[in-house]
């Protein structure tokens, strides 16, 4: 088969899972796990998968399931194309007028990503080679960090984590600095010497951020993440960048070619985080990432979601390799879990994608009916 396929069919499915403790940032909860589950066929039967970022605000994941199959979808079906990415620039150039008009530039961002995402794992299974190896990767193993570790319990989860196979993690701070120490000191203990990030979720403003730095800096952060909004000023960014002793991460709110261009022109990042569910899928983020080891800085997928999305994070990190982790969040979610294949299998801190084509999966969406939303 060839890399040209016709989109016979698009369909988004929507999913809420209800929690018993929400997931908790320094801005909101999530008071239930969502998932856009995105489903492609070409002419010639191959079906692929994908997801679209959904997280906030609460109704998001009902909408974006709405403008993938009532808007964009009726834009693709019938088409051919020479690949994904031709599908995923055809797309974005066709709505830009009315992702203008309706002022939701982010919805229909992360509508087209998990298109793309479903389109790229057709265009694998077409060629009958895993995900990871179309990208470009030798090997299928990768590094992974426990996340999504809320301040409250966050000694009990780590620890978890810890027990199925994890040896690093992220904790999320921003709650006082009392419970962030607090919290940070217990997770030190328990890992020894393991990798240790934290996430403060935008949550702080760079005087607040500079006054936690030389508290923080006794914990050997692998880096602290988004600890001011990501719309500040440069300059902002700078200071914070010329006072912090860890590395700064950042770039699941980077919405932008522009936008990362601007980051890796200068030594602000060190670690690097775009979220291919949320913004450019893999047609723009796979060579993204490529350009993210070129400017010598860490590349470190961004993901909190469902399955699906998690899986074709895991295989763009194997496809472009380096030394950077995937994201694995460890709250309670089966629209994780029963979909993400050899994700959940972590040991002594990796996990390994196997040789199934594309995403090496055909989820059983059955399983979940009783969770679906729309």
């Amino acid at each position: 088969m060839t890399d040209s396929f016709t989109i016979r069919s698009i369909e988004a499915f929507c999913y809420r899972y209800p929690l018993a403790m929400p997931v908790v940032t320094s801005f909101g909860k999530m008071l239930d796990r969502p998932a856009v589950f995105v489903r492609a066929v070409d002419e010639d039967g191959v079906e692929g998968w994908g997801e679209a970022w959904c997280n906030f605000p609460a109704p998001g994941a009902e909408h974006r399931a709405r403008l993938i199959n009532e808007v964009l979808a009726p834009a693709l079906i019938g088409r051919k194309f020479d690949g994904p990415t031709q599908a995923f620039e055809t797309l974005t150039k066709a709505i830009e007028v009315l992702v203008i008009q309706c002022g939701e530039p982010g919805p229909f961002a992360q509508a087209i990503s998990g298109i793309d995402l479903a389109l790229w794992d057709i265009c694998a299974r077409r060629r009958r080679v895993p995900l990871w190896r179309l990208l470009g990767g030798q090997s299928g193993k990768i590094k992974v960090y426990a996340s999504g570790i809320n301040p409250a319990g966050a000694a009990q989860t780590a620890e978890a984590a810890l027990e199925r196979g994890h040896c690093a993690l992220k904790l999320k701070v921003g709650f006082g600095a009392e419970t962030d120490i607090a919290n940070l000191a217990a997770l030190r203990g328990i890992l020894g010497a393991g990798m240790l990030a934290a996430d403060a979720n935008q949550g702080w403003s760079v005087r607040q951020a500079i006054e936690m730095l030389p508290r923080l800096a006794q914990f050997d952060l692998r880096w602290l993440e988004e600890p001011i909004r990501a719309d500040r000023p440069r300059a902002e960014w700078r200071r914070l960048r010329a006072a912090a002793k860890m590395p700064i991460a950042a770039g699941e709110n980077i919405s932008s070619v522009e936008g990362f261009k601007e980051v890796l022109a200068d030594d602000v990042l060190g670690v690097v985080q775009p979220d291919i569910a949320k913004w450019g899928g893999l047609s723009v983020c796979s060579p993204l990432a490529r350009d993210i080891l070129k400017a010598g800085k860490t590349f470190c997928p961004h993901y909190l979601g469902g399955g699906l999305g998690l899986l074709a994070s895991a295989h763009l990190l194997a496809g472009i390799g380096g030394h950077g982790w995937l994201e694995v969040d460890v709250n309670d979610n089966p629209l994780r879990d029963l979909y993400c294949g050899p994700v959940l299998d972590v040991r002594e801190g990796t996990v390994e994608l196997d040789q199934e084509p594309g995403l090496g999966i055909a989820p059983e969406l059955s399983r979940i009916e009783r969770y679906r939303s729309i």
